[in-house]
């Protein structure tokens, strides 16, 4: 069953972008700011105490040094530099992790650097190189450098879609300058459940690109994340009970077999 992500922890000081704790019971995995585009050790504190009091699983969520830009902005690093920054952002949930006794999850780049680790191999193998340290899989892009390096190394790799962001002919994101807007609810859901069917999406030109669907994102600062994500978890539940009832109906058909062995 596909899995709901969302960024959290993303407030900094007195700042916050969303309430973390109304999310928190619709979310299945939360991916931490780690204080280099968003957070502070307080808010990641706090953010590891909410997901450990609904249940949800901890992923890292580094980003290039750009508090300014919100992580927004790419920047030019090698592949070592790459290495240590993730490793360094990880390890410092992962601390968290440790005194709330909760297993790290994965790993999730940030704004540019998961943009950037899309297109440019030596950054993925880095982030790469992070996540063997700590044994954890990575969300990223399929038919990017993500699937491609990750499954090559064989770092687990979750193909991750997009409830709340366009894609473009190219498939990739159609990122926003600032804050989320607002996204229609109905138009987030038919796109992650035709995701979730068929692994496909309508660009902004009107044409079909292949998606991976192992995990959906909603982004908190998305101004009606609730809404959409209490959407996708009813649909969601509604096709596996569907699902469920077929399988049974299916199964009470088969003659009943005695093995006399």
């Amino acid at each position: 069953m596909v899995d709901l992500n969302c960024d959290m922890g993303e407030g900094f000081g007195i700042y916050s972008f969303a309430d973390d704790e109304e999310i928190m019971p619709f979310i299945d995995a939360a991916n931490v700011a780690c204080g280099f585009h968003a957070s502070d050790p307080n808010t990641m504190r706090k953010t590891v105490e909410l997901a450990k009091k609904y249940n949800v699983k901890v992923g890292s969520h580094p980003a290039y040094p750009d508090l300014v830009g919100f992580g927004r902005r790419p920047m030019k690093m090698k592949r070592e530099e790459i290495k240590n920054l993730v490793m360094y952002q990880t390890g410092a949930i992962k601390a968290f992790l440790d005194e709330f006794d909760m297993p790290l999850n994965h790993i999730k780049p940030h704004g540019s650097l998961y943009g950037v680790s899309a297109k440019e191999e030596d950054v993925a193998n880095g982030i790469a190189d992070a996540a063997e340290i700590f044994n954890v899989g990575i969300f990223g892009m399929v038919n990017t450098f993500h699937e491609k390096v990750y499954k090559e190394r064989g770092v687990k790799f979750y193909g991750e879609f997009y409830s709340d962001l366009e894609y473009d002919e190219t498939g990739y994101l159609v990122i926003a300058k600032g804050r989320n807007q607002y996204y229609p609810t109905d138009r987030a859901v038919e796109r992650c459940m035709r995701a979730m069917k068929e692994n496909k999406v309508q660009t902004i030109q009107g044409n079909d690109v292949d998606v991976g669907c192992e995990t959906i994102c909603v982004h908190s600062d998305t101004p009606n994340a609730i809404e959409i994500l209490k959407a996708l978890r009813d649909n969601i539940s509604s096709k596996k009970n569907s699902s469920e009832k077929s399988t049974n109906s299916n199964h009470s058909k088969m003659p009943y077999i005695i093995d006399k062995k």
